[in-house]
């Protein structure tokens, strides 16, 4: 049986709607937490969760003006 847990929110550090396995991996994912009602960009790879400070700009589509 695959080990899971629940995804913590980086801010208040309550639980959100949202639980990860071992062989999850997200990348750019916009974790909403229903308690304090902020959306950070995550990243989660081996139940270790990393918040995304900056968005990658050298991914980015450029925007046409």
């Amino acid at each position: 049986m695959d080990k899971t847990e629940w995804i913590l929110c980086p801010l208040c550090g309550n639980k959100t709607r949202n639980k990860v396995r071992e062989d999850t991996v997200l990348k750019n994912y916009p974790l909403y937490c229903p308690k304090c009602r902020q959306e950070t960009l995550i990243e989660a790879k081996n139940l270790q969760v990393t918040v995304i400070t900056e968005p990658d700009t050298l991914d980015a589509e450029p925007m046409n003006v």
